[in-house]
């Protein structure tokens, strides 16, 4: 038996793509992709052409040689797996002026092939996304700043304090710090850093994409400059508002 499923998938994994992302990019059907990774089809000559064109491959060792195990292999099998890599880390964009659009366009892979596009060296294989931010919630993380996310495919993977772009039916695009409530088990916290904003709940139902923030892009000289006052006003506003938080969650 072939490894064409076990490779099929170990490559998309390794660039980050999704099921329905793959198949688009292969003209086939999700579900088709999902049968050849778990192995209850082969993939057609002409997917696994597309496959090895795409990967820069040989048919034959996308069908006999098991991929994954090249992680740990010679310096000319390692050099090869960063080559099949090396399209992962491109970033769409989505600036202040497109948001209203993503917010009915997110899933549609026309709208999203349409954004702008640009990469970071430093990212390790994944799906990303870049956000453009405006106003002060977020202080002092200036208003223009860009957040660069990662795609979080499941809620029970959001880490408490942690900061993300979250995408949902009523708020829109949002970047706060999450708290997941365990009192109310469907909704999640969101928090602002600058403690003048009151947290609020989303439910989870009404959450249509979460991204973990990875890294922040903003113009040199544009973070706000505090004085010693203003931060001591800020944390006792913020213990305050994380005491009254412990309170409700217990």
């Amino acid at each position: 038996m072939s490894n064409a499923g076990r490779n099929l998938k170990y490559l998309r994994k390794l660039r980050g793509w999704t099921q329905e992302e793959f198949a688009n990019k292969l003209k086939i059907k999700r579900s088709l992709v999902g049968a050849y990774e778990e192995e209850r089809a082969e993939p057609k000559l002409e997917v696994m052409e597309q496959v090895c064109s795409i990967f820069k491959l040989s048919l034959e060792d996308f069908l006999f040689k098991d991929l994954s195990e090249s992680k740990g292999g010679s310096y000319l099998d390692r050099r090869r797996q960063l080559k099949m890599i090396s399209e992962s880390a491109e970033i769409r964009f989505v600036p202040v002026k497109a948001a209203a659009g993503y917010m009915t366009g997110y899933a549609d892979p026309e709208f999203v092939d349409e954004l702008n596009t640009f990469t970071l060296p430093m990212l390790a294989p994944g799906q990303y996304r870049a956000f453009e931010i405006m106003g002060d919630s977020m202080l002092p993380t200036p208003s223009g700043s860009v957040i660069v996310g990662e795609k979080v495919e499941d809620l029970d993977d959001l880490k408490n304090s942690n900061t993300y772009i979250v995408l949902s039916k009523n708020e829109g695009v949002a970047y706060k710090r999450v708290v997941k409530n365990n009192r109310l088990k469907n909704k999640i916290t969101l928090i602002s850093d600058n403690p003048q904003y009151e947290p609020y709940h989303v439910s989870a139902e009404d959450v249509l994409e979460i991204w973990k923030a990875v890294y922040i892009l903003q113009k040199a000289n544009a973070a706000p400059v505090w004085d010693v006052n203003q931060l001591a006003g800020m944390v006792n506003n913020l213990q305050e508002q994380v005491s009254s938080l412990k309170k409700k969650l217990n």
